[in-house]
């Protein structure tokens, strides 16, 4: 079984993230979605409301795929959490030259970490290669309309999130 890692914040899950994952679902046997917890980064959503989301999201890509699609959770190196789910590749996207310069720079570090580890980056699709976390979160913020971006389900959660205020 063939297993890749797609590692990110998820914060909040996109259409962008959802179509890496469709496509690495494609390819893999088992595709596992790692959360990053970094304690001194600020997220909008705890560790734990960001695995539900993606949970929910997930299910009907592995259903269609056919591939096992997990979600966890982990802190410190990505390589270290690959090597914990026993992954030999891992998944990236990329939006932009500027996501491939950065993208580049960290599949060289882990392969230097760990030279049993090859990356495959997914240049984005039509329609999801300008959608950025960061930038959902803003417009959400001030009350935008973020469904072009999010499933109905995360843009809910982000309207409750930014109402409370």
């Amino acid at each position: 079984m063939k297993t890749a890692l797609f590692s990110g914040s998820f914060d909040p899950v996109t259409y962008g993230h959802l179509d890496v994952i469709r496509r690495a679902a494609r390819l893999f046997d088992r595709v596992v979605v790692a959360i990053g917890v970094h304690h001194v980064k600020r997220t909008t959503f705890t560790a734990a409301e960001r695995q539900e989301m993606l949970n929910e999201q997930v299910a009907e890509i592995a259903s269609a795929t056919g591939a096992v699609i997990e979600v966890i959770t982990f802190d410190g190196l990505a390589v270290a959490a690959a090597r914990s789910v026993g992954a030999s590749v891992f998944v990236r996207g990329i939006r932009n030259a500027s996501d491939y310069d950065y993208e580049a720079q960290m599949a060289g570090m882990n392969g230097m970490l760990d030279r049993s580890l090859d990356t495959v980056f997914f240049a984005a699709s039509a329609g999801v290669g300008y959608i950025a976390s960061s930038v959902v979160k803003q417009i959400a913020e001030f009350g935008g309309d973020v469904t072009a971006l999010v499933p109905p389900q995360v843009a809910e959660r982000l309207r409750a999130r930014y109402s409370q205020g």
